[in-house]
């Protein structure tokens, strides 16, 4: 096993080019509106979203089997692949959400309830603290061409959607406009219900998607980065305890402040 991640990391490992400008922070090289992306020399990935499910207030027996179910899962994702699981806790964009989420009134004498509707997908939404979570699956995997990498991710992402449903989870692929959304979020935070995008549009002009989601600023120093006007930090886990308890990760992500957690 160690033998077989050791070479997988030596295979994903690109040559570190020194960035010239903040579009250069981001990496990715091609993108195609099913949402794969070329993030490398063969190097191809694919994202989906899916929804959390009520682990913590489940049963002991539940536990159980949700836990039997999740090691299935593990165990069918493709040890030649990369796969990283990403959670993003972030504050709730209420304008990006009332335009994207939130039914449009239409003054029909129904209002009312849609007005009632929407307040409950508010609550819902921001958990009474402003912050939502959003879970997400990204595998990257070394394919000829595109056309390999498309065939390869639809039947990955067949077999991903059927393990998440066992688990009472929705899974849902992400096309290229929403991988951006995403990324656009994190280079620029706060301008969420500023992304507009038209890949036709710019392709048609010659520009770059990353002129859309780059940040317009970017330094880095030994023990933060700064994004803009945003002071961040990257930690990671060195070293694991022996035992972890299962609500480790709701532990991490329980604080009040926007973060990534892969």
């Amino acid at each position: 096993m160690g033998k077989t991640i050791r070479s997988i990391l030596k295979r994903d490992r690109e040559r570190f080019r020194v960035p010239c400008g903040v579009q250069d922070t981001v990496p990715i090289q091609t993108v195609w509106k099913d949402g794969i992306f070329q993030v490398g020399e063969n190097q191809y990935s694919k994202t989906w979203q899916f929804t959390d499910i009520n682990y913590a207030t489940a049963g002991e027996e539940d536990k159980k089997t949700l836990f039997l179910l999740y090691r299935e899962l593990l165990n069918a994702l493709d040890s030649n692949a990369t796969t990283k699981l990403t959670i993003v806790t972030r504050r709730l964009n209420r304008q990006d959400f009332e335009k994207r989420i939130l039914i449009p009134y239409r003054e029909d004498g129904l209002d009312s309830l849609r007005r009632e509707y929407n307040e409950m997908l508010m609550d819902k939404a921001s958990g009474g603290s402003g912050m939502i979570r959003d879970l997400y699956l990204t595998i990257t995997a070394a394919r000829r061409d595109y056309e390999d990498a498309k065939g390869y991710f639809s039947r990955v992402g067949a077999e991903l959607s059927a393990h998440l449903a066992r688990l009472g989870s929705r899974c849902t692929e992400l096309d290229a406009l929403d991988r951006l959304r995403i990324l656009h979020g994190f280079y620029r935070h706060g301008e969420e219900g500023d992304f507009s995008l038209d890949l036709d549009d710019s392709v048609q002009k010659g520009h770059s998607f990353k002129d859309y989601i780059c940040p317009d600023s970017m330094e880095l120093s030994p023990d933060f980065f700064l994004i803009g006007d945003r002071y961040g930090r990257a930690l990671y886990l060195k070293d694991y305890a022996s035992y972890i308890k299962d609500d480790f990760l709701a532990e991490l992500c329980g604080i009040e402040r926007p973060l990534l957690l892969s």
